[in-house]
C-alpha cells in the first residue's frame, strides 16, 4: 500500500466503503469484491478496502475493539504489540510520573494509542512515510497525540528543565527492509546490531533522558543488559511477546524480571525470588510426585531458580525449565503436572508402558531433545481408550520419558 492509497482509504469515498463493509467472512469476500466493483468502486480501492477488513478481522484478538476501526498492514499487525501489554507499558510510565511520550518507531501505532489512552501526550515518529501515515490514522480520535515522518535520529530529545515529566519509548524496527514473500512480509532480524535504530544508539538516547525504554526480541541476550537498567520478559497466554528494557525513573527492579500476563493472570517474577536457589539436580530413582513447568517467560528470563525455591523442588536438568517437586503448590505462572510413570526413553519401552496404561491419544510434551513427536506417535501404535500426557525431556544428561496428569 502506497501513500497515495492510504490517503484514498482514509478519507471520504475510501473511508466511508471500508466502515460500510460487514463482518468479514473468507467465503463471501470473493463475491462481494465483485458486487462493489460492479457497483462502480475503482478495484484498487475495493481491493483495500477487503484486505483492511481482513486485517481488522486478524487484529481483534490481539488488538481489541479498536481494531475495527485502525488501518493495518500485515507487517504492522505482526509487529504491533498486544493491547493488554501496550496497555501495562502505558501504565509503567504514568505510574513514574512521566506526561510526555517521545514514541521513536511507533510503526501502525499500537503503543501509541495506549499512551493516548492513558492520557498521556504522545509525539510519535517512524521512519517509513507509509507507516507514519496510518499510524497518524489510527491516532486521529487523541488530540493530545500527533505523528510525523521522522528517523528516531532525527528527535530532538529536550534538555533540563525541559525534560522532566518527559519519556521515550523505542521500538527498534527488526525486519530486513523491502518484500521478502509474496505475502508482503519482510524477514526478521534478532541480533542487536541490526536494530533500526542500532543498540548504540537506543543506549545512547537512553544515557541523555531520564525515563527511556526499548521494545526488543525475547532473544535479548543477558550479558548485553547495562547496569542498573531492568530487562522485563513479557508473555500473554503462555507465549513470550518481547524483551522491554527499561531505564531511568521506568525501572522498578533492576536486573532481570519476567511478567507472565493473560486474561486471568498478572504476575511478576524477579531476580530476588530466583537467590540461593539450590541447583541440585534430581535423579531418576529418586524422583517426587510432582513436576512443574514455568511459563515461557520464567524460562527465557533465566529465572527457574524462582520456582525451584518456590516448591522448594529440583530440576531435572539445567536450563530446561521442568522442576520436580514433592509438594503440591497453584502458582499462576507454572503448570502442574503429577507424576505416574518414569522411565529411560526408548520408543519400545514407551511403547510397553502406553499399552498397559491403554492409551490411544497421546499429547507429547518435549523440551531439550531432537524427537519429532508425530513420527514418535506412528511408531507407538497405540489403540487403548485413555487419553495421557507423556513429557519427552532430560534429566541431567540422559533422555527420560514421564507420564503425568495436568491438574
Amino acid at each position: 500500500m502506497d501513500l497515495a492509497l492510504v490517503r484514498r482509504l482514509t478519507s471520504g469515498e475510501g473511508w466511508g466503503l471500508l466502515q460500510s463493509l460487514p463482518p468479514y467472512d473468507a467465503k463471501e469476500a470473493l463475491g462481494l469484491g465483485v458486487r462493489l466493483r460492479e457497483a462502480g468502486f475503482p478495484a484498487d480501492l475495493v481491493a483495500a478496502a477487503l484486505t483492511q477488513s481482513e486485517l481488522r478481522a486478524r487484529a481483534a484478538d490481539k488488538l481489541g475493539s479498536s481494531a475495527a476501526e485502525m488501518l493495518l498492514t500485515r507487517d504492522g499487525l505482526e509487529q504491533a504489540t498486544r493491547r493488554p501489554v501496550a496497555e501495562a507499558h502505558a501504565r509503567r510510565f504514568a505510574e513514574a510520573g512521566v506526561r510526555h511520550v517521545l514514541d521513536l518507531g511507533c510503526g501502525i501505532g499500537s503503543d501509541a494509542m495506549a499512551f493516548a489512552d492513558c492520557d498521556l501526550q504522545v509525539d510519535a515518529v517512524d521512519a517509513d512515510e507509509v507507516t507514519a501515515a496510518i499510524a497518524a490514522v489510527n491516532l486521529r480520535p487523541w488530540e493530545h497525540a500527533r505523528v510525523e515522518h521522522m528517523h528516531a535520529e532525527q528527535v530532538s530529545l529536550p534538555r533540563g528543565e525541559a525534560a522532566r515529566g518527559v519519556g521515550v519509548w523505542l521500538d527498534p524496527a527488526r525486519r530486513t527492509p523491502g518484500v521478502a514473500d509474496i505475502s508482503g512480509r519482510t524477514r526478521r532480524l534478532f541480533r542487536l546490531e541490526d536494530l533500526s535504530p542500532s543498540w548504540h544508539v537506543v543506549r545512547d538516547i537512553a544515557g541523555r533522558a531520564p525515563a527511556v525504554a526499548a521494545k526488543l526480541s525475547p532473544a535479548f541476550p543477558h550479558a548485553q543488559l547495562p547496569a542498573g537498567a531492568e530487562a522485563e520478559w513479557v508473555s500473554y497466554d503462555g507465549e513470550v511477546v518481547e524483551c522491554a528494557v527499561w531505564w531511568g525513573s521506568l525501572v522498578r527492579r533492576p536486573g532481570r524480571t519476567a511478567h507472565v500476563l493473560g486474561p486471568r493472570v498478572d504476575a511478576v517474577v524477579t531476580e530476588a525470588d530466583a537467590v540461593d536457589a539450590d541447583p541440585t539436580l534430581a535423579e531418576l530413582g529418586r524422583l517426587n510426585p510432582y513436576l512443574y513447568e514455568p511459563d515461557r517467560a520464567i524460562i527465557r528470563s533465566g529465572l527457574v531458580g524462582a520456582l525451584v525455591n518456590a516448591v522448594g523442588g529440583r530440576e531435572l536438568a539445567t536450563g530446561l525449565g521442568y522442576v520436580n517437586a514433592a509438594h503440591e503448590l497453584r502458582l499462576p505462572w507454572a503448570r502442574r503436572y503429577a507424576v505416574t510413570d518414569v522411565i529411560p526413553y526408548n520408543v519400545k519401552g514407551l511403547r510397553a508402558l502406553l499399552r498397559d496404561r491403554d492409551a490411544g491419544r497421546v499429547t507429547i510434551k518435549k523440551r531439550g531433545v531432537s524427537i519429532d513427536a508425530d513420527q514418535l506417535r506412528r511408531q507407538l501404535r497405540l489403540s487403548g481408550s485413555q487419553e495421557v500426557t507423556v513429557v519427552l525431556t532430560r534429566l541431567r544428561q540422559a533422555q527420560v520419558a514421564l507420564v503425568v496428569t495436568p491438574f
